[in-house]
């Protein structure tokens, strides 16, 4: 008798199965909450832009390095956050031909929100699983994030 592959996927999941059910139901609870304390246009592609973004302003730039999309993707991503009231493009002090993407105080609010809400669900995980547990799983969790983000440069 064999197994077939998706019996075995669903049986011992692999680093991407079980990466991907992670963030897509913390995604999911995430943009409820927000949604539920008056953000309810966001959605989860918004936060290529937003969980990366500096209170003082980022330029798009670095927010597709550290978010790992394109620059172009970013660039769609900031007008649609620019139409929403989130952010705005301001010239960057440090150099007046870059612009910087500024959060507005409706950004700055998800920012906090967000921040609050992501905290909550980290307490509920390492309640359920134990405070030491959790942290050990997410210090390994960041290591091997970093290992694999150094495997593809």
């Amino acid at each position: 008798m064999t197994i077939s592959r998706s019996a075995r996927k669903r049986a011992d999941p692999d680093l991407g199965v079980l990466s991907a059910q992670v963030l897509f139901a913390l995604q999911k609870e995430l943009f409820r909450r927000l949604a539920e304390q008056g953000h309810p246009d966001l959605r989860p592609r918004h936060g290529a832009v937003l969980a990366y973004l500096d209170a003082e302003g980022s330029r798009a730039t670095e927010l597709a390095f550290q978010s790992g999309q394109h620059k172009q993707v970013i660039g769609t991503l900031v007008d649609e956050l620019e139409a929403l009231g989130y952010v705005q493009r301001r010239p960057d002090p440090q150099d007046r031909r870059a612009k910087l993407v500024v959060p507005t105080e409706r950004g700055l609010d998800e920012m906090r929100r967000s921040d609050a809400i992501l905290a909550d669900i980290e307490r509920g995980h390492a309640e359920a699983v134990g405070a030491p547990a959790y942290a050990t799983f997410k210090d390994v969790l960041r290591r091997v994030a970093s290992r694999q983000r150094e495997e593809i440069r």
